[in-house]
């Protein structure tokens, strides 16, 4: 007879466990394969049986993609504006973060519930707004313009998990500082900056990647400048009023695709570690 705690039931169970995580994690992947496999269809393929097998592994989608895109172009965009935007948000947002942790008077709460409120906004409910604000600053139609619009939106969160981090931090180590002379910004940056190197990964890996992927905001502010143009722009000019290029859609994507995951995986042990270690005090 098998009791609820002999090995052979608690084994049954671990087994039934990782199975179910094993098909949640394929249900989960299964559009990124659906992905894969088109980008080496063609247009008839594609249209005749979404879910079958490419008759012929051919790399043309990823060719054509490559030159209409002007990939290297595009890319060195996206990349400019993903530096500028999150340069910007670690900068500002470790600034704030570190001055709302260690300041306590009788507004420093609410001026820090001031900061991060901006999360809980939905980005649509102020679109149209930001976009009058923006051409009047003159930013649309500029990369650097993009890349800045991003401070504002992206350091809200830094704000919040600075903050949280910076109270780990012993006040102690920023007196021993003070006593030798060190003051104002290069206390900041010489002796506090570097000992939030895990809950920075974590800001430059998240905001990063939504930077990267984000199609909204690029819409909004680029429009349709062919030189200003970010990836998700250019692989949006695949999808046509009465007919869209799902083969070159697909290739389009997987090129998006690497540079993030590259990046992701380089970067993954730091992301749990910063956003758990931000938010413990928070």
């Amino acid at each position: 007879m098998i009791t609820l705690n002999s090995p052979k039931k608690k084994d049954i169970k671990n087994i039934m466990i990782v199975g179910f995580l094993v098909v949640l994690v394929l249900l989960y992947l299964s559009p990124l394969g659906m992905m894969i496999l088109n980008a080496f269809k063609s247009y008839s393929e594609i249209m005749t049986n979404v879910l079958a097998a490419p008759k012929k592994l051919s790399f043309k989608n990823f060719e054509v993609v490559f030159k209409d895109m002007n990939y290297p172009k595009v890319f060195l965009n996206t990349l400019f504006v993903t530096v500028i935007g999150v340069a910007g948000i670690v900068l500002f947002g470790s600034m704030a973060g570190y001055k709302m942790a260690r300041i306590k008077t009788r507004y420093s709460k609410l001026s820090f519930l001031y900061c991060i409120m901006p999360m809980m906004v939905p980005f649509q409910s102020f679109m149209i707004t930001l976009v009058v604000i923006a051409r009047h600053l003159g930013f649309t139609n500029s990369l650097l313009g993009l890349g800045i619009i991003y401070w504002g939106l992206g350091c809200p969160m830094a704000i919040f998990l600075y903050q949280g981090f910076t109270k780990t931090i012993p006040y102690e180590l920023e007196e021993a500082a003070i006593v030798e002379g060190c003051t104002g910004f290069s206390l900041f940056f010489t002796v506090v900056f570097p000992l939030l190197k895990s809950v920075s990964a974590s800001v430059i890996v998240v905001n990063a990647m939504w930077i990267w992927n984000d199609f909204l905001l690029p819409l909004l502010i680029i429009g349709g400048s062919k030189s200003s143009k970010t990836l998700q722009l250019a692989a949006y000019s695949f999808m046509g009023q009465y007919k869209s290029e799902w083969q070159n859609i697909m290739a389009a994507a997987i090129l998006i695709i690497i540079p993030a995951l590259v990046i992701y995986v380089i970067f993954q042990k730091h992301i749990i570690k910063g956003l758990v270690a931000g938010a413990v005090k928070g």
